[in-house]
């Protein structure tokens, strides 16, 4: 049994939303899921695809992912972005993580990339501790602001 990493593809994205519902609960925030299937496949796969991603496959199961896209910093160029690296708890541990990890920084270098960004919630101890191997920045006083779609339609201009 070896760990493969490959390119997701279009028939990945059930089960890639399966490991988002689950990372979701883990960060205790289920509800804050709401992307359909179709939406997640087009952002992907579309004709004009926003993001992309790696999995981590154990004899044809995706035991994990991550996905990121191009973020541009006005002070620092284009960035690789992770937006999730997940692995599903019965194997974490097993090297899956550390492997799209790799994979995401050969990703950033082969695309000449100024560096690449992420976020993690400041009790997930492991995912802190993981990303400090590799001797990650890992800042504080920054705070996350965003509008929903809701707010966004509902906003008189």
């Amino acid at each position: 049994m070896e760990i493969k990493i490959r390119v997701a593809k279009r028939d990945d994205c059930a089960r890639l939303l399966d490991l988002i519902h689950e990372l979701a609960l883990f960060e205790r925030a289920p509800e804050e899921v709401t992307v359909s299937q179709h939406e997640f496949e087009e952002a992907g796969f579309g004709p004009n695809p926003v993001w992309k991603a790696y999995v981590a496959s154990l004899d044809g199961l995706i035991v994990g992912f991550a996905l990121y896209y191009v973020r541009y910093s006005t002070w620092k160029g284009c960035r690789l972005y992770l937006e999730d690296l997940i692995v599903t708890e019965a194997f974490r541990g097993k090297g899956a993580g550390k492997m799209l990890f790799n994979r995401l920084i050969q990703e950033a270098q082969e695309l000449g990339f100024n560096g690449m960004t992420w976020q993690v919630l400041d009790w997930n101890e492991p995912a802190i501790a993981f990303y400090k191997k590799y001797e990650a920045n890992v800042e504080a006083g920054w705070l996350n602001a965003s509008l929903t779609k809701e707010q966004i339609m509902a906003l008189d201009l």
